[in-house]
């Protein structure tokens, strides 16, 4: 039995998708740790592969543990499906080979980690996908940047590590008559921000950060809101809407319709899983289960704990600014919660090898390539992330020589400010 409609999110983390095992009675998720599954019969086996009926064929394409991890998130983000893969990584590349093809593009905000960046940049790019990225300060530049083969809208949330909210609404109602959807990485903003509600069409997740808040396992997920027309726009998203050859000729959003609004997640699953392979492994999804379960409680603690570092780094006579998004109405019309989450960025006025000094001299903080740990993290992403782009694309991404970035976690307020003092005065 599965209880997916609470609406309560505090709620749904623990209940959705999931009651009790029917056969065992156990609450707790099981560990489905299988390759494959055995069919009914012969009538059944033939279903499941011509999508008439949907179920467990084989742990690449689909598995029970995931799945219970799938409905999860879905019901927490308010979204109809999601699809668990293997890394945050790997659902970011995913959720844009699964629309665009060779010869095709995407419009991407230049406020994104660095490692979206490089798969934009490069990896996209030799697979004949380009890439455009302009400012999203300027909504008006994803129109201007867009044409008949542009295949979605690419942004961050709250971008890492730069801090400016995406202006979500805007960009989404430009893709909505263009035929155009936005793809949103709502990583650093789980339960604080609710991107579907402004007009995402897609969510993802690396859910090794605050979904799974352990640092522990590797995964992702995308989720599918099931309200962007695919099949309005039949010539702006052809890969929906025409014969694909890499499943006998079915026409996506066609096929679906007994299935629900899932054209989007059900081609990702049964293409890109299927072909690429890049599966989250059931024990992973079994730690991110129990991960999402204090994922609200967790966040909580981490915003009012970074509320109160801001402060104190606003008066440390070494820092000469500070980054964290509590301040505009922008932040507070899409933050409803009056949470900012954990993240804060800041110069320190010595410059680079101050920087590099100070990340040495930390105690409490990890010095970790990670965010959304309940361990306190900090780095220098001018020298570790965010090394691989040029100086000028750093600037773009909001990284400069002497720009620190802190994930502050659930410890005792005291010992984190403590820390930091530390460090801060030994420079």
């Amino acid at each position: 039995m599965s209880n997916s409609n609470f609406t309560n999110e505090e709620t749904q983390v623990v209940h959705a998708g999931w009651r009790a095992d029917p056969s065992t009675n156990s609450v707790a998720v099981p560990i489905h740790q299988t390759t494959s599954y055995q069919f009914n019969n012969a009538q059944h086996a033939e279903d499941l592969f011509a999508l008439k009926e949907l179920g467990n064929i084989y742990t690449r394409i689909m598995n029970p543990t995931c799945d219970v991890l799938e409905k999860r998130v879905a019901a927490f983000e308010g979204g109809v499906a999601a699809l668990a893969v293997s890394s945050g990584q790997s659902a970011s590349a995913l959720a844009i080979q699964n629309i665009a093809r060779n010869g095709d593009n995407i419009v991407s905000s230049t406020d994104i980690y660095g490692g979206t960046w490089n798969l934009f940049a490069n990896t996209l790019k030799d697979q004949g996908i380009e890439v455009r990225f302009v400012d999203p300060s300027d909504p008006s530049a994803f129109i201007k940047a867009s044409d008949n083969k542009t295949r979605a809208y690419f942004g961050e949330t709250l971008p890492n590590p730069k801090l400016n909210i995406f202006p979500i609404e805007e960009v989404a109602k430009i893709g909505q008559k263009l035929g155009i959807p936005l793809i949103l990485d709502n990583t650093a903003a789980p339960y604080i921000c609710k991107p579907f509600q402004f007009g995402a069409a897609i969510i993802i997740h690396s859910t090794t950060k605050y979904i799974g808040g352990q640092g522990s396992a590797i995964g992702g997920i995308i989720v599918d809101s099931g309200k962007f027309d695919w099949e309005k726009f039949k010539d702006q998203q052809p890969a929906l809407n025409n014969p694909d050859p890499s499943y006998h000729g079915v026409v996506w959003t066609e096929a679906v319709k007994p299935l629900g609004p899932i054209a989007y997640i059900l081609k990702a699953r049964t293409t890109l899983l299927r072909d690429l392979g890049s599966a989250m492994s059931p024990f992973n999804a079994f730690q991110f289960i129990q991960g999402i379960e204090t994922l609200p409680l967790r966040i909580e603690r981490q915003s009012q704990n970074a509320a109160k570092v801001v402060e104190f780094l606003k008066n440390n006579k070494n820092v000469s600014k500070v980054i964290y998004p509590n301040k505009t109405d922008k932040n507070k019309k899409y933050f409803n919660k009056k949470l900012y989450g954990n993240l804060i960025g800041f110069h320190i006025d010595k410059g680079y090898e101050a920087c590099k000094t100070f990340i040495d001299k930390l105690k409490l903080f990890y010095h970790v390539a990670n965010i959304g740990d309940v361990r306190s993290l900090a780095i220098h992403p001018s020298s570790t992330t965010h090394s691989q782009l040029s100086k000028e694309d750093q600037k773009k991404a909001g990284v400069f020589d002497n720009y620190i970035r802190l994930s502050v976690g659930i410890e005792h307020i005291d010992d984190i400010i403590d820390d930091l003092g530390n460090a801060l005065n030994s420079i």
